[in-house]
């Protein structure tokens, strides 16, 4: 049984989440890390977390977490990993000379053309974790949100070098598994998510900062307000929605967009005595020791949205 191979280098938590995502799709999935031990564990939580999900109705796909589980292995051999995949996903540490030597590996054991390498760096830019790759025209970034498999967005960031046909698939291959594929024309630090993230972070500290807002209420403004809104449509159709289109919308605000602006602060520190404010007020609220729990319910939380937009979209 399975569609395919696919090799996936690393065990940790986003490693775990591109095996289940392939094997939700019926592919098959081998993954790779250098500790036995550790890709032991991962296969056992991933048959753990199959089982949880088919009881609380949020598995993906129609193959039953048996099923899925049987198309998930693993080996310590990296040679093994990538031997015959047609897709190749790192999830390895956010470390540049770690990615560099991994890429140089991976594409001298890969044999063909059209094998798709791909990394699920957040922060790295493509020039610098293929530098040493004697295939940079089949690789290419694949930077999921996480947690990647409730939270189906994953930007996809090419070198460079990487062919059309290496972007176009690797779309296709994304929205496939059932992810939500967008694609950078060319790199940008930070890329898409994070640059968007950052902004919104920055804003949000300099509001605590200078005393305007409490954190607690900071959180407030995004979790019962804008966050809302944006788990269903993006700014662009909220301006558009907004008004009588993006036109209008333009027309009536953008000085106050311009005016507002002007007033923003330099990039925080992220230091003193805002962060020990924040750090003060998000721990009371969710202590260190309860971290698990908390990302369970974030887990639970991200699922059931996605699937609940999922059945209202196909009403339409």
């Amino acid at each position: 049984m399975g569609k395919g191979k696919v090799g996936i280098v690393g065990s940790g938590l986003v490693g775990k989440s591109w095996a289940m995502i392939f094997a939700s799709a019926g592919y098959n999935v081998t993954m790779y890390d250098i500790n036995n031990e550790a890709v032991q564990n991962a296969l056992v939580d991933i048959e753990a977390q199959l089982l949880a999900l088919e009881k609380s109705q949020l598995l993906r796909g129609s193959l039953s977490p048996k099923e899925q589980k049987d198309l998930i292995t693993g080996t310590t051999s990296l040679e093994e990993c990538i031997k015959d995949a047609f897709f190749i996903q790192s999830a390895i540490p956010e470390n540049p000379d770690l990615k560099k030597k991994v890429f140089k590996n991976i594409a001298e054991l890969v044999e063909k053309d059209d094998v798709i390498i791909s990394s699920s760096t957040s922060c790295l830019m493509p020039d610098i974790i293929f530098s040493d790759s004697a295939r940079k025209s089949q690789s290419i970034i694949c930077h999921p949100v996480n947690p990647p498999y409730y939270a189906p967005m994953v930007e996809i960031i090419p070198h460079d070098e990487t062919t059309q046909d290496i972007r176009k698939r690797t779309r296709e291959i994304m929205a496939e598994v059932g992810q939500k594929p967008v694609l950078l024309n060319r790199a940008i630090d930070g890329f898409a998510l994070n640059r968007i993230q950052y902004s919104v972070i920055n804003e949000s500290w300099r509001l605590v900062q200078d005393g305007i807002m409490s954190p607690e209420d900071v959180d407030t403004v995004l979790t019962a307000g804008l966050g809302m809104r944006y788990a269903t449509i993006g700014p662009f159709e909220t301006i558009h929605l907004n008004a009588e289109g993006v036109r209008e919308y333009m027309e009536k605000f953008a000085s106050s967009i311009k005016r507002v602006s002007a007033t923003f602060g330099p990039t925080p520190d992220y230091s003193g005595e805002a962060l020990e404010k924040i750090c003060d007020m998000i721990e009371a609220k969710i202590p260190l020791d309860q971290m698990a729990k908390r990302r369970a319910r974030r887990d639970k939380l991200l699922a059931g949205m996605a699937k609940l937009l999922k059945e209202l979209d196909s009403e339409e």
